[in-house]
Parts: C-alpha cells; sequence; structure tokens
C-alpha cells in the first residue's frame, strides 16, 4: 500500500459508471484519478485553468494501470496520490484506489505528464516553488 502520499480525496461509484456486469468500466478509473489530480492541484492553491492561463499546459503523456480488484455502485473509495520528478522534464503521478470499507487495493496506477508552453516541454521547476509553499516536495525517482 501506498503510505507516503501527497493528497487523497473520497469518492462514490455512481450506478452510470458500470457496465453490463455491474462493475466500473475501466475506463472511468482514469476519470477517477484525473479527478484526483485536479483535486490535488486546487488544494494547493492553483488549478490546471490557471496554469494554462500562465500558458503552462500539463500533458498527460503515459497511462499505466493495473488492475486488481473491481469497484460496483455505492462502493466508497479513496483516490490517493504522490508525485515524483524523473529527468528533466517528467511529473509522474504514483496513484491508487482504495475501497474505504475494507482498504481492499482496486487500482495502482503511473500517469507520466509532462509540462508545456506554446507546446514546447519545459521544466517542472515552474511549479516547484508552489508546491514548496503548500508543504509539497516533489522527490526525483
Amino acid at each position: 500500500m501506498m503510505q507516503d502520499y501527497h493528497y487523497e480525496t473520497e469518492l462514490e461509484v455512481r450506478d452510470y459508471e458500470c457496465d453490463i456486469q455491474g462493475i466500473v468500466n475501466n475506463a472511468v478509473y482514469q476519470n477517477y484519478l484525473e479527478y484526483c489530480r485536479h483535486k490535488f492541484l486546487n488544494q494547493t492553491g492553483f488549478s490546471f485553468a490557471q496554469l494554462h492561463d500562465e500558458g503552462i499546459d500539463a500533458v498527460v503523456i503515459r497511462a499505466e494501470l493495473d488492475y486488481k480488484y473491481p469497484l460496483s455502485p455505492g462502493d466508497v473509495f479513496l483516490a490517493r496520490l504522490k508525485m515524483v520528478k524523473k529527468g528533466q522534464l517528467r511529473i509522474i503521478f504514483e496513484q491508487q484506489i482504495v475501497r474505504k470499507s475494507d482498504k481492499k487495493l482496486i487500482i495502482n496506477a503511473r500517469i507520466t505528464t509532462v509540462l508545456t508552453r506554446n507546446g514546447r516541454p519545459v521544466s517542472p521547476e515552474v511549479l516547484e516553488e508552489k508546491f514548496k509553499k503548500a508543504g509539497i516536495v516533489i522527490e526525483e525517482e
């Protein structure tokens, strides 16, 4: 289990997110993970819209999801994340989804992003100061 994470949020599975088998459709999990990332940014004092207005766009370049166990309608779960830097340009969100009732691991995910300005990659250093002000240090992988 991910013990050392930067952010956690609670959500509940809605009926319409499930497929004919009565479990959450695989693509929906990416929405949960993205929601967690957006809420995390809001908690630190800025948003993806604000970044875009400043000319910076965060772009997902790779999504790796390991599905461990399905969620069903009404399940309450925790989505959590930890950020790490990889190399000069990449920010990786190590994420998990865990069912709240029994702490069952549902998803392990690794979302790789880069920051761009005018379509060109820029160093994550442009955000590190903002994160430091919120008490978050982005470690090297």
